[in-house]
């Protein structure tokens, strides 16, 4: 499939992306391409315009902020990632969930802020133009059908980005670009859980970075990823889990899964269960009941709903375990 005609645009500063953004309004944003390329080629978006940001240096990188945190630029590679001695050490499960994220090659194209502003997936949705034409379409793209909820009114097409419940438990928060300077919101606050409009960011705005807080740095962190493949694959169910342990009792535990909703989530009553408490089978396998409870996976990919749920469960529960012996 080729890609549509459109007028390619470089901007060298993020001043002049944004720019750009407030100046055309049919636009799409490229930085590594991994997921917009195939997008383009099945015609889900045809823009008049593409603004190609891997030029701007100042997005790239990871530094530590004394007393802060570590920032990360927005086009910072997977790859840099999976490799950062910093990361590995101080947000593990950052580290883990970006080292599953499809193959090295596209991993070495593949940037952490195209994986939090994935777009959202379907069986529907991720198809040519002829497939979808004779379908009808659906909610998400052209049409008024939702094909997973027959009748309903909302997108189902679900989140599969293996970073951002990485993320979620580490409580980041994004720096969002926009004409009027840059702006600060929790990464919890981003997403709007609707598969149709997945993220609460404006037109002429872009996520510039991500800040990782002190606070959360060294937490013990474990990421569990379903798939058909043992690589390239999008997740059909993903788990991340970081804990902070004190004299061999939880002090702190988050939990978030992917995959199975329109928005990674994070799942509620973890530190209820967890907190002052030291990791057994009975407590993993009651944060493995949370985890399945707040997945609401539907036939947005090959394999079952139900298979799904299951194995949120049971990766909850494994990565909870394994979280607590590290």
């Amino acid at each position: 499939m080729s890609l549509p005609d459109f007028k390619l645009l470089r901007p060298r500063s993020l001043a002049e992306a944004v720019e750009l953004l407030g100046k055309h309004v049919d636009v799409q944003i490229v930085a590594g391409g991994t997921d917009l390329i195939p997008s383009l080629k099945q015609r889900l978006f045809i823009p008049a315009y593409v603004i190609d940001i891997r030029r701007i240096a100042e997005l790239r990188g990871i530094r530590v902020i004394p007393g802060q945190g570590t920032e990360i630029g927005a086009l910072t590679t997977l790859t840099e990632i999976e490799h950062s001695d910093l990361i590995r050490r101080d947000y593990p499960v950052l580290q883990e969930a970006a080292k599953t994220v499809a193959s090295p090659i596209l991993r070495n194209m593949g940037t952490l802020g195209g994986n939090i502003c994935l777009d959202t997936r379907c069986l529907w949705y991720n198809q040519s133009l002829t497939w979808r034409t004779s379908c009808g379409f659906c909610i998400k793209k052209d049409g008024d059908l939702c094909h997973v909820a027959p009748g309903g009114t909302k997108c189902w097409a679900v989140f599969s980005g293996d970073t951002p419940p990485a993320l979620l438990c580490l409580d980041a928060e994004l720096e969002i670009a926009g004409p009027a300077g840059t702006r600060r919101l929790a990464l919890r606050d981003f997403y709007t859980n609707l598969g149709d409009a997945r993220m609460k960011l404006a037109r002429n705005e872009m996520v510039s970075r991500v800040f990782l807080p002190e606070r959360t740095a060294g937490y013990r962190g474990v990421y569990r990823k379903l798939r058909l493949r043992g690589s390239i694959d999008y997740p059909l169910a993903g788990v991340a889990v970081a804990l902070k342990r004190s004299n061999g009792h939880v002090e702190d535990a988050r939990v978030a899964i992917t995959a199975v909703n329109p928005a990674p989530l994070v799942v509620r009553g973890v530190e209820k269960e967890m907190v002052g408490k030291s990791v057994t089978e009975e407590i993993a396998a009651a944060v493995g009941e949370l985890a399945a409870r707040t997945a609401k996976p539907l036939t947005t990919s090959a394999l079952t709903p139900e298979y799904r749920r299951e194995m949120i469960r049971v990766f909850a529960k494994r990565a909870v375990l394994e979280a607590g012996t590290k």
